[in-house]
């Protein structure tokens, strides 16, 4: 299970070492709407291939065509504004008001390096900061304690890239099922685990590493790093209890738990019995998600996500 960026990357690594000119397009601004946000990757080559989005279509065909028709600037990096004019609104799609500037960078084999470089820090979960000089094109990367906003100056562009999310989710059951389909399809990497076998064998989900035995083994075992989250779901205390009091030690950056305001308190009550510290249990999120009136598992699985995207992009560093 791969980050996006990671696709994006991987991909154009690959077309370099396959001969292909090679584009990395990143979204440096954006004033107004965006299709998509700053720091976006797309890669694409001179045969016509894509990796990534950033609009959904419109500004991905635009370079294609620049590629297509020799347009493309014959410069290590160029910057390339979109939305500017009413006329380039309408003819590419762009929101109503929205302009963006995309950097537009090409690679060559002298870029495999720190591509490699790039996706082994990736893999092992890590974070790294990527910087580009806008003059010579030349990109550079180190390891990165933490996430910051992406930067951009006269001369150089400085991004963080990190992992893909890891949601681990307590409970296999109807809402644990709406929440995997949601979180995958907003590039989570998503696990559960449920000790009940009876439930593990009803899971109608997605296609997801379902994982037997005890909560607190799988939160020991997998939230590893601060790029993860656990969220307990079953409703049952000696399941979630177990899987709260490993998760509020973790490294996680998240941990949310289902229930009511009632049974919120008695789980505060339990937990501070367990051994747990007033630190450790005032950073659970209980009741879990933005409180939007929702009842069925598809509208809590919606008010968990956007609580989770609210709380990210408020806080890049998380």
């Amino acid at each position: 299970m791969r980050a996006l960026d990671w696709e994006v990357l991987d991909a154009a690594r690959d077309w370099i070492q396959a001969g292909a000119r090679t584009w990395l397009c990143t979204i440096v601004s954006a004033v107004g709407s965006s299709p998509r946000p700053i720091g976006t990757l797309l890669a694409c080559n001179d045969r016509g291939e894509q990796h990534g989005s950033l609009s959904g279509g419109c500004i991905e065909d635009d370079l294609l065509a620049r590629i297509t028709s020799g347009e493309m600037p014959d410069a290590p990096a160029s910057l390339m504004p979109y939305g500017v004019t009413a006329e380039q609104n309408e003819r590419l799609g762009l929101p109503c008001g929205g302009r963006l500037q995309v950097l537009v960078q090409q690679l060559s084999e002298q870029d495999i390096d720190w591509l490699d470089q790039t996706l082994l820090l990736l893999a092992q979960r890590r974070c790294l900061r990527r910087e580009v000089n806008l003059h010579s094109g030349v990109s550079s990367i180190r390891p990165s304690k933490s996430f910051a906003p992406l930067v951009l100056t006269v001369e150089r562009l400085i991004q963080t890239l990190g992992p893909r999310q890891r949601l681990l989710l307590v409970g296999a059951g109807q809402l644990s099922q709406s929440l995997a389909e949601l979180a995958l399809a907003m590039d989570y990497e998503v696990l559960v685990t449920d000790p009940r076998e009876s439930q593990r064998s009803q899971w109608n989900g997605p296609a997801v590493s379902l994982i037997a035995g005890m909560p607190d083994d799988a939160v020991r075992e997998h939230i590893t790093d601060p790029h993860s989250i656990v969220i307990t779901l079953t409703h049952d205390p000696r399941i979630d209890d177990m899987a709260l009091m490993e998760a509020l030690a973790s490294p996680a950056w998240y941990v949310g738990a289902l229930g009511s305001k009632r049974t919120t308190e008695k789980r505060v009550e339990r937990l501070h019995q367990l051994g747990l510290s007033a630190a450790q249990i005032g950073a659970l999120h209980a009741p879990v998600g933005l409180d939007i009136g929702s009842k069925t598992p598809l509208e809590i699985a919606v008010s968990i996500m956007a609580q989770l995207t609210r709380l990210q992009r408020k806080q890049p560093s998380a």
